[in-house]
């Protein structure tokens, strides 16, 4: 093992569902996570936003917002980079982002 990380799998734009979008948004700490990225506009490493939760939770959170298309997370030497879907997300479902991310908290 060289110690890099390994590539983990993402839906392409058009196997993106609506469903599942929603289901990873409708958790309020996956909705805080999104917010952050949203709020950031960049790439960041997985553990620099700031969660009262495990190490274990965050990677379960990030891999079911990664797993509905909702983030990208791509390895950068040993460490994991994650960005908001935005352009995906706003050609497939226009506006919805832009609402969840204004809806009260």
């Amino acid at each position: 093992m060289s110690g890099m990380a390994e590539e983990l799998p993402h839906p392409d734009r058009e196997d993106i569902r609506l469903v599942p979008v929603l289901h990873a948004l409708a958790d309020p700490m996956r909705l805080h996570m999104v917010r952050e990225l949203a709020r950031i506009d960049d790439e960041v490493a997985c553990g620099s936003i700031d969660l009262p939760i495990s190490k274990s939770t965050r990677t379960h959170h990030l891999r079911t917002l990664r797993e509905a298309g909702v983030v990208r997370i791509r390895p950068s030497g040993t460490a994991r980079l994650t960005s908001l879907r935005r352009a995906d997300l706003d050609a497939l479902y226009p506006g919805l982002l832009d609402v969840v991310l204004r809806a009260p908290h």
